[in-house]
């Protein structure tokens, strides 16, 4: 007899409660839709209809490895940002949340500067996804952008997603460590760098220490090498009165000033963009000013 969608919903957050998963009844649900192409309202309106033995096969093998520590992510090779979809593989970083206060950060910079319809010029390094730069220029219908990664497997994923959003003609994708190669200046510059001591990757969560690339997590010894690098060079590169926006990880936002003040000639004192849970996540340093006909000119 066919296993119908409740059956195998239940049995499903059984299996991942015991496996110690933190949200066993999001992730079954997103699981068994993702298996069967299944709506939340085929579930909710029909959930004795059986499921077919291929679907049932697919969910199966899905909640087994998400017990095993797997993300949801990964599972799908979806992850949700901004309110945008984007894809990812084992080449990319996992988006999470808490980066959309980067975006949130830009966004408020540039409406304080009232530069939403300026044709501005955008950089993110370490680009991953894209999803910093993509949901930048979807939310600024006249800015272009450049993505830059070491990974050409990461390029790669983050091309696809340009093109599923619509701006691969506002998006430019190049190969590089950080500035290596660069040209231009930008009227922001973007980045969520890898910032977790080496000594520190062992214990974060499975999810993350598991699955997503080591060289998109580990920032050195003391977490701050991708800063130093950034540091040295972020002024050459920023148009006047731009700024550079960087995720920091915890207990970071003093140690990134101070590499900032040293490398980093002409920006101001930053400014700290606290995540949901309170704590500093985004610094923000800002270039020498002009006045502001001039920047969208």
């Amino acid at each position: 007899m066919a296993e119908t969608m409740r059956h195998a919903y239940v049995a499903a957050v059984r299996r991942l409660r015991d496996a110690g998963v933190a949200t066993p009844e999001l992730d079954a649900r997103l699981l068994l839709a993702h298996s069967g192409e299944l709506s939340r309202e085929d579930f909710m309106a029909q959930p004795d209809r059986e499921l077919a033995p291929e679907t049932a096969a697919r969910f199966a093998a899905a909640i087994l490895r998400r017990a095993g520590g797997e993300p949801v992510s990964r599972i799908t090779g979806m992850r949700e940002f901004y309110g945008r979809e984007f894809r990812l593989d084992r080449h990319t970083l996992d988006p999470r949340p808490d980066t959309e206060t980067l975006i949130e950060a830009a966004l408020d910079f540039i409406a304080r500067k009232a530069w939403h319809d300026a044709p501005l010029r955008l950089l993110d390094l370490g680009t991953g996804t894209g999803c910093i730069l993509l949901t930048l220029l979807a939310e600024l219908p006249n800015a272009c952008g450049v993505g830059a990664d070491i990974s050409d497997g990461t390029l790669a994923v983050a091309k696809a997603n340009a093109r599923r959003l619509g701006l691969e003609s506002r998006a430019t994708f190049m190969t590089g460590d950080w500035f290596d190669g660069m040209t231009g200046t930008f009227d922001l510059i973007l980045t969520n760098p890898p910032y977790v001591a080496s000594n520190e990757i062992a214990g974060l969560a499975r999810e993350v220490k598991d699955h997503d690339p080591r060289r998109a997590l580990d920032g050195g010894a003391d977490g701050l090498d991708s800063y130093r690098r950034i540091a040295a060079k972020a002024a050459a590169f920023l148009a006047p009165g731009g700024a550079v926006i960087l995720e920091i990880g915890a207990g970071q936002a003093d140690a990134v000033r101070d590499l900032f003040r040293t490398g980093s000639a002409g920006l101001d004192e930053p400014a700290l963009r606290h995540d949901l849970s309170g704590r500093p996540r985004v610094v923000l340093f800002e270039g020498a000013k002009v006045p502001e006909q001039n920047v969208a000119a």
